[in-house]
Formats: structure tokens, C-alpha cells, sequence
């Protein structure tokens, strides 16, 4: 009866949510888009995340502003106005940007092609972080608002270990690694960093830190040497960065636009906002293709199973994956696929029945893969289908290993006077129990199929790469790299983002590289209303495990779904949970 009456009051609230929803919906049906003036400056607000795939489309105004932009929207937003003659230029504001480093690279590089056109570019800044101000240092020119400082000190690398913590409690994490460098669960198991994990965060800060160093200078007309002496004095006064010539001056964000009211001629300056630039066609500013492509985003963990509407916007779903996989593959119209990779991995199961089904997709149509922020451990090995692999520099790739991992829980069952009484058939029916610790033929056991199932994956990756096993093995062992070593190496075949993946793509098709492709992106954005009609037990469970994500990576410790850790599944997923501010 309880869950009935739950059930019942839920459903109403969302019958009421739908109401709203559908009558703004139906509102804007026939609503004009708004018309670009001519000679408007274009005014990009960016800030937070920057996601691959769409967050569900909300048609209330409060979202609406508020919802991110993805990579592909503001690429193409910005690749539009390059050639848009009613477009004069641009003021670009970055504030608090927690994208990751391919992501703000691939940003970077949009505004530098931009500045090619010939059209101003400004940058206005509020306490600018690190990312923030690599964003900006693309723009002709830098304002600051007045008795602000520059928050620029450097980068760094934390990692959070909770083998003390959980001890207290009576919890503990049994563990099976394949690869020397697959720490996965260390920040569960041990009290640090080993050896092996400290070398390879250093090569990650070094790498990242030395192209920040070398694209800021570039951007300042400065020396390397000089943009490590002025971060070495973060973070920076406002005055003491103008004089270092960090920025161009002090001005409020009314002066700046001022400013470019006056570089452009202009009695009054014409404003027109990104977000609503994105909803310009293409063909409105003859950038309309012949051919279609395919932009199939895999965003987030991998993980088996279904869910509502096509692709979680928390990870990749196995079952929901392979079914849009097998979309494109069927429809006709289009003649190819770039598959853009942003996880770090998950499930090596699910992992493995991507990987089946993006090589059929792969055998019919020409493909490209694209790396993202990170294409690591099962991210990594969905990319093997011989097809050419594009990563930025700053890609996290590699994580060629697995891990097996299993709690247990009985010192705090003993604690709390919990007492499970258990009856087993079979030698091994206990070996993913809660309560029970893994004997030494169970340990046995797990290690010989975490062995086999890294000795699949490199074996996938020899085929996918063209090479022998043993040339594989010793890049592997669970260690990730920068996409500029990646490709150095051999793991990816060239350093580049989305305009580089096209270039690629039209050259698999054999059509002109001046002519344009039309890309169609995969997952197609959800509706509210895919979630309100879905299971109300499910969304608030979504919305739930969302919550618990966030606060873990917060802390630095990494998510695994539930029903995952259930199965006792053999994991390929990158290392910890990993941020480099």
C-alpha cells in the first residue's frame, strides 16, 4: 500500500511537470529564431562543464539559458560565424571553466581559427583560473576587470587515499590487478601513491603544464621562460599583470564593449549571443553538406545494460549503445561515422560488446575516431577498430590493463552485531560475497580471469593497432599517457580535434576536402518528457546515483555503478578519479 500511495503521489507530480513542460513546448512551436543583425558582435559566456553529448532538452527559459553548450554546438556555432558576414566579432568571457584539458583545447583552437577570418577577438576576465585564461590567451586582446588578480598558480595533481579511513570503519577493498601501473582501486587500498603512479601523474602535470606554458607564451608574444616566472609569482595582482603584459589593460565588461563599438564603427553595438547563434543553420551561411556523417558521442563510463532514452547522460550503456550503433549502420543516408570517445572506461564486458558492434559498424561504413578528454582502459579499447585514431595533446589515452575488485564488509558487520548465517553449494559460491573474504583459490581464480581478460585486451589492441602482441605489452600494463606521447609511441595515429577527424573522414569518402559534411549527432538530445514517461523508480534513481557521483568525484574517489560491483565484474577503467588544476 506504501509504495502504491508513493507511486500514486509520484505520478501526479510528474503529470504536473509534464503539463508545464508541454505547454512551453507548444508554445514555441512556430517560433521564429532570432534574425542576426548585421555587423553583431558575437558574445560567448562560458563557463563550468562542457559536455560531448546534450543534455535533455528542457523548453523552459530557465534552463534553456542556463544549459551548457556542448563541444560539437560551440564548434560548429563558431566555425559558422568565421564565414558569417553579419558577424564583426567576437568577446569571449571564460569563468570558472572545469572542462578537461582536449575539451578547452579544442575551444582554443575554434577561436584562433575565428581570428583567421580577420575579426576581432576579445577577451574579458573575472579572477581567471588557469583554464580561463588559456581560453583567453587565444583572443587579439585581454581586459581585466579593475582590482581583480589573475588566478594563475601553476598546476597540480591530488590524490586522495582512504585505506585509513575505511580500516576505521571495518571495510576493506580485495583486489586483483593485471598491469604494474593499474592502480584503479589504490586510492581504496593503500596509504599512498606507489612508484609507478607518482611517475606517471608527474609525466601527466609536466606534459600538461609545458604545452600551458608554450600556447600561453605564443598567445602573449612572450617567451616560455617568462610566462613560468610570471606563474611562479600567482597568483597576480591585477596592475602587476598589466604590467607584465599578461593582459592588455583594466576595464569593466561595458568598457570592453565599448571598446569593440568603437573598432568596428558602429553608433550602437549589435550583441547576439552564442547560445542563440548555435540555432543558425548552416545553410544559411553556406556551410550546408552533401554527404552525412554520424557524430556518435560516447560520453562517460561504460557500464551493461539499458535505459531510457538511448545514451545515460552518466556513461555509456552497453545494450543502449549497441542499438544506436546499429542505427547508423542501417540508415542509408549516412555515408559515415566519426565516433568521438570521452571515458575512461568501465565494464570490460560491455566494453568488449561496444567494440563487436563499432567494427561491424566500421566494416560498413568508412570511420574515424576521435579522442577526447579521455580515452582510457575500456574508453581506449572500443577505440581498436583499425580505423585512424585522432587525440588532442592534452588526451588522457592508454590504461591498457584491469582490475577486479571486491568488498568486504564483515569487520563492519562485526561491529555493528550483524550476524549472515551462510549456506553454500559449490566451491566457489562465496568468491563475490560481501561478508566473506576470498580464500587463496578464490584469489586463484579472480587472478587467472583479470590474466585472461588483459591478455584479450591486448590482444584486441595489437589487431586494432596493426602490431604484434609483444610490441603492445610493454606500452600497456595499465599506464596512461598524454595524446602527444600516445601518439609517439604508436597508441593513436595523429595529434589533432574535430576539423582533423573531418579532414580524415572526407578523405575515406573521396569527396573534395572543400566540401562540406553534414554531421549528425548520436545520442540525439532527450526530451524531458523521455524521462518524466520513463519508470518514475528509475528517473528518481538516476537522478539519485547523479548525486552520489558528483560527491565522490569530489572527493576524488572513484564511481562505479552499483549494479556493476553486484556482478563482480572485471573492470577496465582508467585509474581514480583525476583532475589537474
Amino acid at each position: 500500500m506504501k509504495k502504491f500511495l508513493l507511486g500514486l503521489a509520484a505520478g501526479f507530480v510528474l503529470a504536473g511537470l509534464a503539463s508545464v513542460v508541454a505547454f512551453f513546448a507548444l508554445a514555441r512551436i512556430g517560433e521564429k529564431r532570432p534574425s542576426v543583425p548585421d555587423g553583431a558582435t558575437l558574445v560567448w559566456k562560458l563557463s563550468g562543464e562542457v559536455p560531448e553529448s546534450a543534455p535533455p532538452s528542457i523548453p523552459l527559459p530557465m534552463f534553456e539559458s542556463r544549459s551548457a553548450l556542448t563541444v560539437h554546438e560551440t564548434w560548429d556555432a563558431l566555425r559558422k560565424a568565421e564565414v558569417d558576414g553579419r558577424i564583426k566579432a567576437l568577446v569571449v568571457e571564460p569563468v570558472s571553466v572545469s572542462a578537461g584539458w582536449a575539451k578547452i583545447q579544442e575551444l582554443r583552437e575554434a577561436i584562433v581559427r575565428f581570428k583567421r577570418s580577420g575579426k576581432p577577438v576579445y577577451a574579458h576576465l573575472r579572477t581567471p583560473q588557469t583554464k580561463d585564461y588559456y581560453i583567453a590567451s587565444a583572443a587579439d586582446k585581454i581586459y581585466l576587470t579593475p582590482e581583480d588578480f589573475l588566478y594563475v598558480k601553476g598546476l597540480r595533481a591530488e590524490v586522495s587515499y582512504y585505506k585509513r579511513t575505511l580500516d576505521k570503519v571495518g571495510v576493506e577493498f580485495e583486489v586483483e590487478y593485471a598491469g604494474r601501473y593499474k592502480d584503479g582501486m589504490d586510492t581504496l587500498v593503500r596509504d599512498g601513491m606507489t612508484a609507478e603512479t607518482r611517475e606517471v601523474i608527474t609525466a601527466l602535470v609536466d606534459g600538461l603544464f609545458g604545452h600551458w606554458v608554450e600556447t600561453v607564451a605564443a598567445g602573449r608574444k612572450k617567451t616560455p621562460e617568462q610566462i613560468r616566472a610570471a606563474v611562479d609569482q600567482g597568483p597576480i595582482l591585477s596592475g602587476a599583470a598589466a604590467i607584465a603584459g599578461l593582459i592588455d589593460g583594466l576595464k569593466f565588461e561595458d568598457e570592453v564593449f565599448d571598446e569593440v563599438k568603437e573598432r568596428l564603427k558602429q553608433d550602437k553595438l549589435h550583441k547576439f549571443s552564442l547560445r542563440d547563434y548555435s540555432h543558425v543553420p548552416a545553410s544559411s551561411v553556406g556551410l550546408a553538406g552533401k554527404s552525412t556523417v554520424a557524430l556518435v558521442i560516447g560520453q562517460g563510463e561504460i557500464t551493461r545494460g539499458d535505459d531510457i532514452a538511448g545514451t545515460d547522460d552518466d556513461g555509456i550503456r552497453s545494450a543502449s549503445f549497441v542499438r544506436m550503433l546499429r542505427q547508423v549502420e542501417e540508415d542509408a543516408s549516412i555515408k559515415g561515422a566519426i565516433l568521438r570517445i570521452d571515458s575512461p572506461g568501465g565494464d570490460a564486458i560491455a566494453s568488449e560488446e561496444i567494440l563487436h558492434q563499432v567494427k561491424r559498424l566500421s566494416k560498413k561504413k568508412p570511420m574515424v575516431i576521435s579522442m577526447s578528454d579521455v580515452a582510457a582502459s575500456g574508453g581506449y579499447y572500443i577505440a581498436m577498430t583499425g580505423d585512424p585514431v585522432v587525440a588532442y595533446r592534452n588526451t588522457i589515452a592508454g590504461s591498457i590493463g584491469v582490475y577486479f575488485g571486491k568488498l568486504n564488509a564483515r569487520a563492519l558487520h562485526d561491529k555493528l552485531g550483524v550476524r549472515t548465517e551462510v549456506i553454500e553449494r559449490g566451491r566457489n559460491a562465496g568468491i563475490d560475497s560481501i561478508v566473506t573474504p576470498v580464500d587463496e583459490q578464490g584469489r586463484r581464480k579472480l587472478k587467472d580471469g583479470v590474466e585472461a581478460t588483459y591478455r584479450a585486451f591486448l590482444s584486441r589492441v595489437a589487431d586494432g593497432r596493426k602490431k604484434k602482441v609483444e610490441e603492445i605489452e610493454p606500452l600497456a600494463q595499465g599506464r596512461v599517457y598524454l595524446g602527444s606521447k600516445a601518439r609517439d609511441i604508436g597508441l593513436v595515429d595523429e595529434i589533432g580535434g574535430l576539423d582533423r577527424a573531418i579532414e580524415l573522414m572526407k578523405g575515406r569518402l573521396k569527396i573534395d576536402a572543400k566540401e562540406h559534411l553534414r554531421l549528425t549527432v548520436y545520442p540525439r538530445r532527450k526530451s524531458v518528457l523521455d524521462q518524466i514517461f520513463g519508470s518514475p523508480e528509475d528517473l528518481l534513481a538516476e537522478m539519485a546515483q547523479s548525486r552520489l557521483r558528483a560527491m565522490l568525484s569530489g572527493l576524488g574517489v572513484p564511481y562505479r555503478d552499483p549494479a556493476t560491483w553486484g556482478r563482480g565484474a572485471i573492470m577496465a577503467i582508467a585509474p581514480y578519479s583525476l583532475r589537474i588544476e
